[in-house]
């Protein structure tokens, strides 16, 4: 079992380069299996949740290629010979449930265990499933696993009554070889769902207005291979921006889109905080004296609720009061326990966190209990006093490409240690 040890105090200075995006390469590697040529993709972050999905599809015939040297995988759908994921791989990420909609719509069935992942809230899948029902597929659910059977998926209308990312993507999917037009109304806006319709669009699939509230998606007879680059992480790349400003630093990060980190752009600058905007860049100057802003978390374009526990973390050293609400996820304040172990002076109520600004965190032994929930604890025991131990560290593995590294290059004491 692996910690991370940190002995905070120290300034971040430097560059820091973002990978990939983890929430945009993973429907797109599911997507890849709508067609049987090869699709080629490039910028990969090699992360535990890539590993996952590439061992779905491998597990239902596709033949997979990593190429780490070279930051690429290659995929070829043309030998599939199942359509029913192992319940063993699903069970571990809730993203294996993005097969389904590739599935479906080329083989007309598919049967799947219900999906895993962080445990941060209920997140069902009712909006994926209704769908797949508006576009013809029957439905059929029990014994922890739900199966969807068509003989041919016809477009149709389809309003979201939340804009779930997730769903989008699968429906999107489903969509690009049914027959006719399917339009998804309140959809999902995020950059991920920009780049997946990219991805879709260079294989041949004809889909206009992502980006915006209504997709529309004209169906096709057949998909072509085609090779693509994923966008960069903006959690990520957030996640370094709150390092900077909570060690009082300067980091310039790159390979991201500021367009795309829009809103924690505007909360940083809320705080006092200065942030340079460069075509791919960000620069964070910091001098650790910052105000308490309120956050609430929203869908695309609003606050990112992957960002609500690394401000949270900012916000226990600010001055002032916080309220920070939580919107998206039910189960999103597991973080607050141990936080509070390093010092920090929250109060939960309902799905808001009162934040009172302490003078400084003191190191702890604390555990990392989801993705996001770990990256707090690292940029805590960043600006803490004393040695921070983080356990359960690959819950961060599951989103960060060598956090430690990298935060060790731009000054970070820093260390990955197995025990």
């Amino acid at each position: 079992m692996d910690k991370i040890v940190i002995n905070g105090g120290s300034r971040l200075t430097g560059k820091v380069k973002i990978s990939a995006a983890k929430n945009s390469v993973l429907p797109i590697i599911a997507a890849s299996l709508l067609c049987p040529c090869e699709c080629v993709l490039d910028d990969i972050p090699f992360l535990d949740d890539v590993y996952v999905i590439c061992s779905v599809l491998n597990s239902l015939g596709a033949s997979i290629k990593i190429d780490e040297k070279m930051d690429q995988i290659t995929i070829k759908g043309h030998n599939i010979n199942s359509t029913e994921p192992p319940y063993d791989l699903v069970r571990k990420m809730r993203a294996s449930f993005l097969v389904m909609g590739p599935i479906l719509s080329r083989f007309g069935r598919i049967k799947i265990s219900l999906p895993g992942g962080c445990n941060i809230g209920t997140r069902p899948i009712d909006l994926h499933l209704k769908g797949f029902a508006a576009l013809g597929a029957d439905i059929i659910l029990g014994h922890g696993y739900v199966e969807a059977i068509c003989k041919k998926l016809k477009g149709a209308n389809i309003y979201l009554d939340f804009p779930s990312v997730g769903a989008t993507e699968n429906i999107m999917t489903a969509a690009v070889l049914a027959d006719g037009e399917t339009v998804i109304e309140n959809a999902a806006e995020e950059p991920e769902i920009v780049d997946l319709a990219n991805f879709l669009n260079n294989m041949g699939a004809n889909i206009t207005g992502a980006g915006t509230d209504k997709i529309k998606i004209e169906g096709v007879t057949e998909l072509k291979g085609t090779r693509h680059q994923v966008i960069p992480d903006r959690i990520e790349a957030g996640t370094y921006m709150v390092a900077a400003a909570i060690t009082g630093g300067n980091v310039t990060v790159e390979n991201v889109i500021p367009e795309h980190v829009r809103p924690i752009i505007a909360k940083l600058q809320e705080t006092g905080v200065q942030v340079y905007e460069e075509q791919n860049r960000v620069r964070v100057v910091s001098n650790a004296r910052f105000k308490s802003v309120d956050i609430k978390t929203m869908p695309y374009p609003g606050f990112p609720t992957d960002m609500q526990a690394q401000f949270m973390a900012l916000m226990s050293i600010a001055r002032g009061t916080s309220i920070i609400t939580e919107t998206v996820f039910e189960n999103r304040f597991m973080h607050v326990t141990e936080l509070k172990r390093m010092g920090a002076n929250i109060k939960i109520d309902g799905r808001s966190a009162v934040v009172e600004g302490v003078e400084g965190l003191t190191g702890a032994k604390v555990k990392a209990t989801d993705l996001r929930a770990g990256a707090a604890l690292v940029l805590g025991g960043l600006m803490a006093e004393g040695k921070t131990e983080i356990y359960d560290v690959h819950h961060i593995d599951r989103g960060y490409v060598d956090m430690v590294g990298k935060l060790k290059n731009i000054g970070a004491d820093i260390e990955r240690i197995s025990e």
